[in-house]
């Protein structure tokens, strides 16, 4: 069971409070999401009652306030537009006579989408997921085979850009496709690491870093730093 009550910035931008009962929660749990959309996600006990979730969200409006002004507002993908994949700035053209998508030139800086205009940021997006995929699989195959996982998804997560479960399985956020190369790389490489430390323990960070090489910390620091700058498209 949900139920949706607003929450009003001060700004005046109303901020739908999506509210979930869950059994055996003994806390309520608060998550302002940014991205794909402007949500606060409330998960709470069947006991405790609106009211009191509502007086939680106002306590923490200062904090709520700070994440939805600092997120990066949404830049509509259009034909034309330059953006950074994998590392590269690549022109976005389109052409509704072609069927498919292709790169017009050697070194991938300039990207024709093909179909209907109307399906020209839905293509771009699948395009752009469907290369991350097959970088991040190039670069776990050039890893020893102990830290291969057995199924990799790309997902749209708000704050996490990778997690592994303890079946061997590896999610990514596919955002990922909008950092620095070297970053996407770090995260790559510390979501492997879990495959031998499922934990945060030196040893797991001493891993990642026999993994990644040298600049590891730059890269901790930049995704640290710029993250929400990656949910500034779509």
């Amino acid at each position: 069971m949900t139920d949706t009550n607003i929450f009003v910035l001060s700004n005046g931008e109303n901020i739908p409070v999506i509210i979930e009962n869950r059994r055996g929660a003994r806390n309520v749990t608060l998550r302002p999401k940014t991205s794909p959309k402007r949500e606060i996600h409330i998960s709470k006990p069947w006991t405790t009652s609106v009211k009191f979730v509502v007086n939680v969200i106002e306590s923490k409006r200062k904090w709520i306030e700070h994440i939805f002004d600092s997120a990066p507002q949404k830049e509509k993908i259009v034909p034309g537009i330059t953006i950074e994949i994998l590392g590269r700035n690549v022109k976005i053209v389109h052409d509704e006579t072609l069927r498919s998508n292709k790169y017009l030139d050697s070194d991938k800086t300039t990207l024709c989408i093909g179909g209907g205009v109307d399906m020209f940021e839905r293509r771009v997006r699948d395009c752009i997921k469907s290369e991350l995929l097959n970088e991040i699989k190039r670069i776990i195959k050039n890893t020893p085979r102990e830290y291969w996982p057995k199924n990799i998804t790309l997902r749209d997560t708000s704050s996490r850009w990778g997690s592994c479960s303890t079946t061997g399985n590896i999610s990514f956020s596919w955002r990922l496709a909008f950092a620095p190369y070297e970053v996407m790389r770090y995260v790559v490489m510390h979501e492997l690491s879990h495959r031998k430390y499922m934990d945060h323990s030196p040893q797991f960070w001493a891993n990642v870093s026999s993994l990644y090489g040298f600049g590891v910390e730059r890269a901790k620091r930049w995704l640290s730093k710029n993250g929400q700058s990656l949910h500034k498209y779509f």
